[in-house]
C-alpha cells in the first residue's frame, strides 16, 4: 500500500513550495510574524510578502495585521494523506491501494480517471487544495481555495456495472450525508441530482464519471466537493457566475478538521458503493427522499430537449426525478433543476 503525499505536523518538505510551507504555517489560525514565517522558511520577509500575496490570489483570505503579523482566520490543517488513512476504520483501510495529498493539480477526478484500475472492490483516493480546472457536472468549473474546501477523488472497481448505475451520484450524496452527519454538520439537504445544499444554496457537488467494457468490470470515479471556508471574496466570485454559495461556517463549524471529514467521507463512501453493488439504488431511496431539497416546490427542469416547469414530487426507485405538469407526471433521468417562483 502506498500513502503519500504532504507531512501533516512534520517538519516542512523540502519539496513543498514557499506559498504551500506558509499555508501551512498559517494553518492553526495564529498570528505568525513575517520575521518568523521567512527565518522557518529560510527566504527573505520579501519572499514571504509575495507568497502570501500568491495565496490571496488563489482566493485564501490571509489577514495582515501591523505588529502582529499573517493569520488565516478560521483556519484548518492541511490534508495529510496519513493522517486521513490512520482515521479510517480498519476494514476500510484494508481495501485502499493508494492514497494521497497534492498542493496543486488540474482535476483530482482526471488524474484518477487517467490510471489503470486496482483490483475489484479496492480504491484510490486523491485531494488537492487547488485545482487549476476543477469542474462539476456539464464540465462548470468549481473553484475552492486552498484550506477552504474539501476536493476529494476517489476510485471504484465494480466487477460488473450495476443495472440502475445512473442513481449512482445520489446513492453517494446520501453516504455524505452521512460522513457529515457523523462529523457533526446537520442541516444539508440534497438537491437532484447531485448538489448538497444549506436553505437552497451550494454547500457542494458529485461527480461521477465512469469507465467501462460490455460485461467487464466497470472503473468508476467519484469526485466530492465541499465548501468549508470561503471567505466574501471567493463568495462574491461564485456569486457572479449566478450560483449563491454556502460553506461549513455557514452551518457553525468555526474551525472544520478536514482530515476527520475526508477520513468519514472515504468510509461511508466505500460502505455505500458495497451496499449499492449488492443492493442497488432502492437501498438507498429512501433516506434520499428524507433530504430532499426540492420535494413540492415548483420547479423547472432544463435537458436537451427544452425546459419543463412543475411541481417536483420526488424521486422513484430508480432516482429518476418525478415532475408533477399539466401534462401529467413526467419522470427524468437527466437534466438540471431551478426552483422557481410560485405562481
Amino acid at each position: 500500500m502506498y500513502v503519500g503525499g504532504s507531512t501533516g505536523n512534520h517538519d516542512v518538505s523540502e519539496r513543498e513550495s514557499l506559498p504551500q510551507q506558509v499555508c501551512r504555517l498559517l494553518s492553526d489560525g495564529q498570528f505568525h510574524s513575517g520575521t518568523a514565517l521567512a527565518a522557518h522558511c529560510g527566504v527573505s520577509r520579501n519572499a514571504v510578502w509575495k507568497a502570501v500575496a500568491g495565496l490571496r490570489a488563489l482566493g485564501l483570505n490571509v489577514h495582515a495585521v501591523a505588529n502582529r503579523g499573517y493569520r488565516i482566520p478560521n483556519a484548518s490543517e492541511l490534508l495529510d494523506a496519513k493522517h486521513i488513512q490512520s482515521l479510517l476504520p480498519e476494514e476500510v483501510a484494508a481495501r485502499l491501494r493508494t492514497g494521497q495529498c497534492l498542493w496543486r493539480t488540474s482535476s483530482t477526478n482526471v488524474d484518477l480517471l487517467e490510471r489503470a484500475p486496482g483490483p475489484v472492490g479496492s480504491f484510490d483516493f486523491l485531494t488537492a487544495e487547488c485545482q487549476t480546472q476543477g469542474r462539476g457536472r456539464r464540465a462548470r468549473s468549481w473553484f475552492a481555495p486552498p484550506c477552504g474546501a474539501i476536493c476529494l477523488s476517489m476510485t471504484w472497481n465494480f466487477a460488473a456495472l450495476p443495472s440502475d448505475a445512473s442513481a449512482l451520484s445520489l446513492a453517494v450524496g446520501v453516504c455524505v450525508l452521512r460522513a457529515l452527519n457523523q462529523v457533526g454538520v446537520s442541516g444539508v439537504t440534497l438537491k437532484w441530482p447531485n448538489d448538497l445544499v444549506v436553505s437552497g444554496d451550494k454547500l457542494g457537488g458529485i461527480l461521477i464519471e465512469l469507465r467501462a467494457e460490455a460485461g467487464g468490470p466497470a472503473y468508476v470515479v467519484v469526485g466530492i466537493g465541499i465548501n468549508v471556508v470561503l471567505g466574501d471574496a471567493v463568495h462574491r466570485r461564485i456569486e457572479s457566475t449566478g450560483t449563491r454559495a454556502a460553506d461549513l461556517l455557514t452551518l457553525g463549524v468555526q474551525r472544520a478538521d478536514r482530515n476527520a471529514t475526508v477520513a468519514a467521507l472515504l468510509a461511508n463512501s466505500v460502505a455505500g458503493l458495497i451496499q449499492y453493488e449488492r443492493d442497488g439504488f432502492s437501498s438507498f431511496a429512501a433516506d434520499w427522499r428524507q433530504a430532499d431539497a426540492l420535494a413540492g416546490k415548483p420547479v423547472v427542469v432544463t435537458s436537451a430537449a427544452g425546459s419543463v416547469t412543475g411541481h417536483a414530487r420526488g424521486i422513484d426507485l430508480d432516482g429518476a426525478l418525478c415532475l408533477q405538469t399539466r401534462e401529467g407526471l413526467q419522470r427524468f433521468v437527466t437534466g438540471d433543476v431551478s426552483v422557481r417562483a410560485a405562481t
